[in-house]
């Protein structure tokens, strides 16, 4: 990056430029609520602009002395200085323009100020006229570039600039075809390529590269380049528009052969580049046995069609080998998959060889019959462009919702890619070590992909357990990059990313089914102590319920749980033996059944069989009876008590309380609540009136996706506190507490028994809609290494039960009464490595030129 070729000034060589590289000192926390919220935790990148003073500026610029801003550099911030004197009207355009670049550039967590030079300054930055007309780049302390004001001419410019500096390892300027083909040269069989042409650096599509690759900068190559002689020499004579280009080379094994080469043929646009950049992620093939009009991809979720390739036992190759050209033929414009006619149990027209399904919602599926790959690409061609130009007339009044499933993940893996995990605290396992290992020693182990954020981002989290543990645990941490050993994590049953397990000598393992958080993991470990514990004295079971006997665990479970039992109560230990060590992991269980158990009944005004809950918080112990309660109803019963009685609604915690299936009586406020409505609401849970309720409370300082949601209820945002019923499972309505009431227990109780007897008005009415990630469950470990298998399997996906480590894969799979049925939602797909094609796709096909 010696010669970079900028259109309006040269760009030079940053000067220890690894070490002034961007760190993240954010760890990625990341715990996924339901199916798919996680916490976001951004970079901090600090974008400081100091300019002339102009009086029209607005506040949202911060001002500082030249004193001030350089006292508040820090190592490894970013931050850019524009100096010169106060009243000088010469630079309102350029404030406009980056007060602008504010919002954007917040977004890449990049902060905006600006700072006033004064006449006696004489600082390089402040001192001369000349130098009072640039910009300048620092981190830290360190100058990393000078920039002309006059190319930051707008806030396209200000955005791009700024990026292309910062990801100067990400991005690399090339001016020649062959700098294009070193590159290529050097990454084939390791990565692959986003190649992009724009007509000059700060413009629209320039900054729709940088922020792509601000990204995807650590998973792919991206290759910049002005020069228009480059463009056409691969074949693209169209030099007025900004074009992109994904190089497929990660898997050319062969040097001697050209990186296959996919054009987008939309504008640059962050959008679209996005959109592009996932359907050359998206599998190539997939192999489907399901009703057409049920199948869902990411490529319906993008607004791209389907195309069905029907398919038979009797022509099963041919088919496939003309599904595979027909998907590189429409990579980026539709998802292709092979429909097995023989497996499928929905009918499909005999005639028919195609099925061609539209990306609205309820728009049926077309059967056609095409002669050849040319009327197929056609029809495919001419209905995604007519999909298009509805789109862009509809833009104003559609706003249509383009989320894709982990993208804020994978940027928040990229931001916090320079932050050095110490693997060594966990071991590696592979195809050869895994049994030895586990069956060696007691063994947590982390079952990933190394190319899904995901398991990217929660491998952080799992390396923060190992640090927490370090020389605490005799359990030993170890993790199976599935993405490497895909039979391996099949014969442990492993369907999805991230799984961690649980392997104890003798025993099956037990999957961990908690918030993806190091703290939930760290609780789950620690309290996996064999459940539930044989007391065997009153005065054990005194120093069990006052926390004494295992004191060292109250901080992860604040209730203990002891099962009071006569000693021919059998049949009732048992059940409550099985509930134990179900809850094992979550609560601390215990059991007592010696003859003078009356003692400790009679104590707490049990009746046997019974449960005692000891609260260590709040210093209580209550009685549960259990006569008649099988092992599912005491799950339930501990799960229940487990709950608050009047709960702080947090983000991780929300989906436990809506499981019970009442209207949630929610007290809004903004900080810690006032204590007397705290008691009023009490008094009622003690009274029984809110029995038919989920009372709760919401702190919108820690959690403040409670805003959004009054926001919704309301019109506009109200006085706080607010009370509010919302009755989530049945109609959708909301009720509003009045605010020129007080919330005594008095007021509180007159209002409910008002709506109880349908006297109260709603203020609103939540939509009907499901929650539910944006794409269905599917099994990921069919996508991989596919190819390897000689015949694919037609058989509906079947997944054993846990067996014991020690048994041998044989064993494993010949247990046939241990088979079980996946998911209904789960698809029954089969995805072809790419790495299929790139062995014969140069032979057998030409390149398409709008693949070139």
């Amino acid at each position: 990056m010696q010669r970079i070729a900028w259109k309006y000034y040269p760009r030079q060589q940053d000067h220890n430029t690894e070490q002034n590289r961007e760190k993240s000192p954010a760890s990625v926390q990341l715990q996924l609520m339901m199916s798919s919220s996680f916490n976001i935790f951004r970079v901090g990148i600090s974008f400081v602009i100091m300019c002339i003073f102009y009086k029209s500026a607005v506040d949202s610029l911060s001002e500082l002395s030249p004193q001030k801003y350089f006292s508040t550099l820090q190592p490894g911030k970013a931050s850019l200085a524009y100096f010169c004197q106060a009243d000088s009207p010469r630079t309102s355009i350029f404030l406009e323009e980056l007060n602008e670049a504010v919002t954007p550039l917040q977004d890449y967590g990049i902060s905006v100020a600006k700072v006033n030079c004064v006449k006696e300054e004489t600082s390089r930055y402040c001192g001369k006229e000349k130098d009072l007309m640039k910009a300048y780049l620092f981190r830290g302390n360190i100058l990393l570039r000078e920039f002309p004001t006059d190319v930051l001419f707008d806030v396209n410019a200000i955005v791009a600039h700024v990026l292309f500096a910062l990801l100067f390892n990400e991005v690399k300027y090339i001016t020649t075809l062959e700098d294009l083909q070193n590159i290529e040269n050097a990454l084939k069989g390791k990565a692959n390529i986003a190649f992009a042409y724009v007509r000059a650096i700060g413009t629209p599509e320039h900054r729709a590269v940088m922020e792509a690759a601000f990204v995807y900068g650590t998973t792919y190559q991206f290759v910049l380049t002005t020069e228009t002689a480059l463009l056409e020499s691969i074949g693209n004579e169209d030099i007025e528009n900004a074009h992109l280009y994904f190089f497929h080379c990660k898997q050319v094994l062969d040097l001697t052969l050209q990186c296959r080469r996919t054009l987008m043929e939309q504008p640059l646009t962050t959008l679209n580049i996005h959109q592009f950049i996932k359907t050359m992620e998206a599998p190539l093939l997939t192999e489907v046995t399901e009703d057409p009009q049920q199948v869902s991809t990411i490529h319906l979720q993008l607004g791209l069609p389907l195309v069905f390739i029907v398919s038979q036992q009797a022509t099963y190759e041919a088919d496939r080998r003309t599904a595979e050209w027909v998907a590189w033929r429409l990579l980026g414009k539709a998802g292709v998959l092979l429909l097995l006619r023989d497996s499928l149990e929905v009918d499909i027209p005999q005639h028919a060889n195609v099925v061609f399904r539209r990306a609205e919602e309820g728009v049926p599926a077309e059967f056609l019959v095409l002669d050849d790959i040319d009327s197929l690409i056609s029809h495919v061609e001419s209905n995604v462009h007519v999909e298009e130009i509805q789109e862009d007339e509809d833009e104003d009044t559609k706003s249509p919702n383009m989320d894709v499933q982990d993208d804020e993940v994978a940027e928040t893996v990229y931001r916090d890619r320079k932050r050095p995990l110490p693997l060594e605290l966990t071991v590696e396992l592979t195809e050869e070590t895994f049994n030895t290992t586990v069956v060696a020693s007691d063994s947590i182990v982390l079952f990933y992909a190394g190319w899904q954020a995901v398991s990217m981002a929660f491998l952080q989290s799992y390396i923060d357990l190992a640090i927490k543990l370090k020389g605490t645990s005799t359990m030993l941490l170890t993790r199976v990059n599935c993405a490497d050993w895909s039979d391996l994590c099949t014969k442990q049953n492993v369907t999805e990313f991230p799984v961690v397990k649980m392997y104890k000598e003798g025993k099956n393992p037990v999957s961990y089914a908690g918030m993806l958080g190091t703290e939930d993991l760290l609780k789950f470990i620690q309290l996996r102590i064999s459940c539930p514990v044989n007391i065997t004295s009153v005065q054990e079971a005194e120093e069990y319920l006052s926390g004494e006997l295992y004191k060292d665990l109250i901080s992860y479970s604040s209730v203990s749980v002891l099962g009071l039992f006569s000693p021919n109560m059998t049949t009732a230990k048992e059940d409550f033996t099985e509930a134990g060590n179900y809850l094992k992991g979550y609560v601390i269980t215990g059991i007592y059944s010696e003859e003078d158990v009356l003692i400790l009944s009679d104590k707490y005004a049990a009746t046997l069989p019974a449960l005692l809950l000891s609260r260590h918080k709040e210093g209580k112990i209550e009685s549960i009876p259990l006569a008649n309660s099988h092992a599912q109803d005491i799950i339930q019963i501990i799960t229940n008590a487990l709950l608050e009685t009047f709960p702080e609604i947090t983000v991780e915690n929300l989906p436990i309380y809506l499981r019970l299936q009442k209207p949630l009586l929610i007290l809004f406020s903004d900080g810690s609540i006032n204590p007397q409505y705290k008691k009023a609401i009490l008094m009622l849970v003690k009274e029984k009136h809110l029995d038919s309720l989920t009372p709760c409370w919401l702190n919108l300082k820690n959690t403040p996706v409670g805003r959004g949601i009054l926001q919704s209820y309301f019109d506009t945002m109200p006085p706080l506190p607010l009370l509010v019923v919302v009755n989530l499972h049945s109609g959708g309505q909301v009720f509003a507490f009045p605010s020129d009431q007080p919330i005594t227990e008095q007021n509180l109780l007159l209002w409910l028994k008002k709506l109880e007897a349908g006297l109260e008005n709603h203020i609103t009415i939540l939509p009907a809609q499901e929650w539910k990630p944006p794409l269905p469950a599917y099994d990921f470990l069919s996508m991989m290494d596919a190819a390897a298998s000689q015949h694919p399997t037609r058989k509906d996906p079947e997944c054993t039960k846990e067996t014991d480590v020690q048994e041998n894969d044989k064993k494993q799979h010949e247990d046939k009464s241990a088979i079980i049925k996946e998911p209904i939602e789960t698809l029954r797909i089969k995805h072809w490595n790419r790495s299929n094609w790139f062995k014969e796709g140069e032979k057998s096909f030409r390149h398409d030129n709008k693949e070139l």
